[in-house]
């Protein structure tokens, strides 16, 4: 087993703490227009669960909290819309989307792609602050694979270490698009990786690709990679469909 030093933690708390799960995390601009800081606060409410499937999002319920008029609200519920969060209905207005296996094996299936030409790239140059957060990373993910409690958590990580081994890949374009497909499908990664036996195994296979970067062997970890979603991906498709 490689040794985690405590430097290879220190540098994975400073690139965790980094990176928020939440709409606009990322954003590129200085500050965030009224809707989109509302579309964040009520994405995050989503992507936390507190929302649930099918939940109503009510505009003059907004309007009153946020204090703001029915306008920047209607534009808060486009944007979250346009990220795949809320579905308008005729007659109904937004509600929480549905997770689907559609929709599921769509974002599962492009976030692979972008990740292969990112995993090419962290290969090349395997940077070595990379490659602590990986180590550390892997050590994290340990401690949350065998209680039941700690599904989301774990989930939650593999996404920070997506996320960081995106912004290590050196192309802006490809770090955005991984963001937002990896956002989008975090409700269906904590789903999959909901039981211990599910995080057993994916456990499993971060640990492989972890050695696979060390070595440089990009075929590896690619493969790895897509591995570690569709396995994720069939476990939430075949849960879903037993909720139908």
């Amino acid at each position: 087993m490689v040794k985690v030093t405590e430097s290879d933690q220190a540098i994975f708390a400073r690139w965790e703490q980094a990176i928020e799960l939440r709409l606009f995390a990322d954003s590129a601009g200085p500050t965030l227009s009224v809707p989109e800081q509302v579309a964040a606060k009520v994405g995050n409410r989503i992507i936390a669960g507190e929302l649930t499937p099918g939940a109503r999002i009510g505009e003059q319920e907004l309007a009153d909290e946020f204090s703001l008029s029915r306008g920047p609200i209607r534009e808060a519920i486009r944007i979250l819309e346009r990220e795949g969060l809320v579905q308008v209905l005729p007659r109904r207005g937004a509600v929480v989307t549905q997770l689907s296996p559609t929709e599921l094996r769509e974002v599962f299936e492009i976030r692979a792609g972008l990740f292969d030409i990112a995993a090419r790239k962290l290969v090349q140059t395997r940077p070595p602050e990379l490659l602590a957060v990986m180590r550390a990373g892997v050590q994290r993910l340990q401690t949350l694979t065998e209680d039941p409690n700690d599904g989301n958590a774990y989930a939650e990580t593999t996404y920070r270490m997506i996320l960081i081994c995106a912004r290590f890949a050196g192309n802006e374009r490809l770090r955005r698009m991984i963001a937002a497909l990896s956002l989008q499908s975090l409700r269906y990664t904590k789903l999959g990786l909901a039981s211990v036996e599910r995080r057993r195994r994916s456990l499993q296979l971060w640990k492989q690709a972890a050695k696979a970067l060390e070595r440089g062997d990009a075929d590896a970890m690619m493969r790895l990679a897509r591995q570690r979603s569709e396995e994720s991906a069939d476990e939430a498709a075949r849960l879903l469909g037993l909720a139908t």
